[in-house]
């Protein structure tokens, strides 16, 4: 009881704050209203009706699209800086190292100005699949809490959200090595 109670209420605090009371079925519904029923299939019917309600309404579509905009706008960027720096002289390799690396002051510096967070708001997925979305991830984080001084603050929380990345990326790297030296021993590969 005490769990629905707590997620009634959150959705009260977020209506509230968002757009306030919704219309239902041709009545407003609150979620004191829902706590109030005693028939449990009234009061499940309410909740649900509650939920779909206050729940922002997303087109997958729209989503889709916005996502493959910006990932692609920041591919067609980083295939740009590939091509300046080879015609500054450096080779494909070299000009991939200092492409990720703009991306990432880039990002960095677009997370300082507060620019970043309302694009990617916007394009979801977007920007956060390129190299972009992992250095937004540090510098958001080291900004957020920088107040809390230089150990506690930024160095405990700056991979708060892409220490899982660093982590999952190395271990199943590793295992993939694994797996590759071991085909390559057997002769597969």
């Amino acid at each position: 009881m005490w769990n629905f109670a707590a997620i009634i209420f959150s959705l009260e605090i977020e209506s509230v704050f968002s757009k306030g009371e919704k219309r239902m079925s041709g009545k407003n519904v609150t979620a004191h209203d829902v706590m109030q029923e005693k028939n449990d299939k009234l009061r499940d019917q309410k909740y649900n009706d509650y939920v779909s309600a206050v729940t922002p309404k997303h087109s997958w579509f729209a989503n889709l699209c916005k996502a493959f905009l910006v990932g692609g706008i920041i591919c067609v960027i980083g295939q740009a800086l590939v091509n300046f720096y080879q015609s500054c002289g450096f080779d494909k390799e070299t000009a991939g190292l200092y492409e990720v690396i703009t991306l990432v002051l880039l990002s960095v510096l677009l997370t300082g100005f507060n620019i970043y967070s309302p694009l990617a708001k916007w394009a979801g997925a977007g920007t956060v699949v390129p190299i972009t979305g992992f250095a937004n991830s540090v510098a958001s984080a080291a900004i957020e809490f920088k107040t809390e001084g230089q150990v506690f603050g930024i160095g405990c929380k700056i991979f708060t959200i892409c220490g899982p990345v660093i982590l999952y990326g190395i271990t199943f790297t590793w295992f993939l090595g694994l797996i590759y030296w071991i085909l390559k021993v057997m002769g597969v590969v």
